[in-house]
């Protein structure tokens, strides 16, 4: 999702390439300022608070945040005696984090043998996201990871025809669909229920969560897993396709104005990053 993740530009698996002679290195790392206030809670406490927080991308993960050590509670960190080493980025110390009666091991680090090509780093750390409570910018909690402000997502209607077939039956026909555009992932179509056959749409077990859309919900079609989906409550910002149906092209037949629909790089979803899963259970406590 965004610059470093999916198919963003930086990802391993680039939907795109740069137009330059020479080959670019096989990873690129990109930090630049947040220019968001920042804040972390653990244990009820405020234990991080910047308006100078730096935003690392690195391909195949999520966006992490670094923090200022001037920006930090002094006392929320114990030093651990632990150190690993990043494969770009070099030694890598790790802290405890603690707040009140509560300690969590391994929940903060910092590079500290950075190389100078990245010195925007230097003397800043991080916090693993489901150690902490909760992140915030300004006085709103932040979801999943923090925010990518290459990720973006556009929603449009169209009068072309959308039909949906699973075997000789038709599970969905629709003449005023709506795409959703998502940075990183093929087009995505929805359809209103009016144009479903909901008896045909058997609702599973489970949910996934996105930061940008929130929570979402499952069928199964015939013998198809999970072959279809909703945003029962989208979030606001696109909440054009809230309780709309969107269906799985290698998993039942999408025609859009006749022609088959077939899975194109970028409609495979990577559910989490190397660093952590996205879980629903942080979404329950929004």
């Amino acid at each position: 999702m965004g610059l470093s993740w999916q198919q963003g530009p930086l990802s391993s698996g680039a939907v795109g390439r740069f137009l330059t002679p020479e080959p670019l290195p096989e990873r690129l790392l990109f930090a630049e300022p947040l220019r968001r206030r920042m804040r972390v809670r653990f244990n009820g406490t405020w234990i991080a608070d910047s308006e100078d927080v730096v935003l690392l991308h690195e391909p195949g993960r999520y966006p992490v945040a670094y923090f200022p050590h001037a920006d930090v509670e002094e006392k929320a960190l114990v030093a651990g005696g632990r150190t690993t080493r990043h494969r770009d980025l070099g030694d890598t110390a790790w802290y405890s984090v603690r707040a009140g009666d509560r300690v969590t091991e391994r929940a903060a680090w910092e590079f500290t043998a950075l190389p100078r090509h990245a010195r925007d780093l230097q003397g800043r750390l991080a916090f693993a996201w489901r150690a902490m409570d909760a992140f915030y910018e300004e006085d709103e909690r932040v979801l999943g990871h923090a925010a990518d402000a290459y990720h973006r997502i556009d929603i449009r209607t169209t009068t072309r025809t959308l039909e949906v077939r699973a075997g000789d039956a038709v599970i969905a026909r629709s003449h005023h669909p709506v795409v959703l555009y998502e940075s990183g992932f093929a087009p995505r179509w929805y359809v209103p229920r009016t144009d479903v056959d909901e008896t045909r749409l058997r609702p599973v077990h489970g949910q996934t969560f996105c930061p940008y859309k929130g929570l979402c919900d499952y069928y199964d079609i015939g013998d198809a897993h999970r072959a279809a989906w909703t945003y029962r409550d989208a979030y606001r910002e696109v909440d054009r396709i809230g309780g709309l149906v969107s269906f799985e092209a290698d998993k039942v037949e999408v025609r859009l104005d006749g022609g088959l629909l077939r899975p194109e790089p970028g409609q495979g979803v990577v559910p989490h990053g190397a660093d952590r899963g996205l879980d629903t259970d942080e979404v329950a406590t929004r």
